[in-house]
């Protein structure tokens, strides 16, 4: 564990660093320089060589990402506050990538006291080439990164600790996996393919896709209160987040129509408003956090900010 004193990273500079991109350099191997790493590089798991242990693990997120707002709201189901700890990234990043410094709902490292997010992958592996990406799975006892894949950290926060297993019910895994992937990819990354596609076939396309998978999810809760039945599964933290995001942020990828606003969806919209209730969800959604994310890498009208208001799902 290191005994290193914590480091801030110095004020975001875009002028200087530019914006974020990420580096990926491709295979070091000669004859292989097309075949990349995959993104999260690091997939180790609790229970396969890490032991569950309290204050041996530590995640590092930043709450504008919703894979880390995933992680966070399992950690605490899972009841794992006392157990697990936490340091938040700030959620603005220039061309040096995610950075510790002291400001609202973020501040410095405490365990490697490293000023980048960077540091941390490279203390993991020697000249590490791939992209930075949140959440990260630190483990404080050996010093380096556990994982920074979010579905295992997820799975491992519900089960690995033995406090939230009811969040992956072993009889519905092929449920869970199957909604998991519906909502991040007919959802998530439907209404990112239309901010980013003009006007057209494509664009009108990916909206349908939003809208229908929404019109699934509608139907579900208008016969149960929870996406399985009556009981709170890992399926449900995956869409709460995915709609806090499309409301926030990615209906303006979309249009102005009301029908993509989460208000336009009764059940989903009263089932949104109810988990937001439970202090797992509520404690850890920073709406600023996503606004300022989303302004700083947004130009043009789109910068102007995040739309919702937290007295709107009270």
């Amino acid at each position: 564990m290191s005994t290193t004193p914590p480091k801030a990273a110095g004020p975001i500079d875009f002028r200087t660093h530019g914006r974020y991109r990420v580096r990926h350099s491709g295979s070091p191997l000669p004859g292989l320089e097309t075949i990349r790493p995959p993104m999260q590089r690091f997939r180790s798991r609790i229970g396969a060589g890490f032991r569950a242990e309290a204050n041996r693990y530590h995640l590092y997120l930043c709450l504008a990402c919703p894979r880390s707002l995933r992680v966070a709201i399992t950690r605490d189901l899972a009841g794992l506050g006392e157990v697990v700890g936490t340091s938040l990234v700030d959620p603005v990043r220039d061309g040096r990538g995610w950075a510790f410094r002291d400001g609202d709902g973020h501040g410095l490292d405490p365990n490697g006291g490293f000023a980048f997010l960077r540091e941390a992958y490279e203390a993991t592996e020697y000249h590490y080439d791939g992209p930075v990406t949140v959440p990260v799975l630190w483990d404080r006892w050996s010093g380096r990164i556990v994982s920074n894949h979010a579905p295992h950290i997820l799975r491992d926060l519900a089960t690995g600790f033995g406090g939230g297993r009811a969040l992956y019910p072993a009889e519905r895994r092929e449920e869970l996996c199957a909604l998991d992937t519906l909502f991040e990819e007919d959802v998530t990354d439907a209404a990112q393919r239309a901010g980013r596609a003009s006007a057209g076939p494509r664009r009108v396309e990916a909206m349908s896709t939003v809208l229908a998978t929404l019109a699934v999810a509608e139907r579900r809760l208008a016969a149960r209160p929870f996406l399985l039945g009556d009981t709170l599964t890992a399926a449900d933290v995956q869409l709460w987040t995915t709609l806090v995001h499309l409301d926030a942020v990615h209906k303006r990828h979309l249009d102005a129509q009301d029908v993509h606003r989460l208000a336009a969806h009764p059940h989903l919209w009263a089932y949104a408003r109810r988990l937001h209730l439970i202090p797992a969800f509520r404690d850890n959604l920073r709406l600023d956090h996503i606004a300022r994310n989303h302004r700083s890498h947004c130009r043009g009208p789109a910068a102007s900010g995040v739309s919702i208001a937290l007295s709107d799902w009270s």
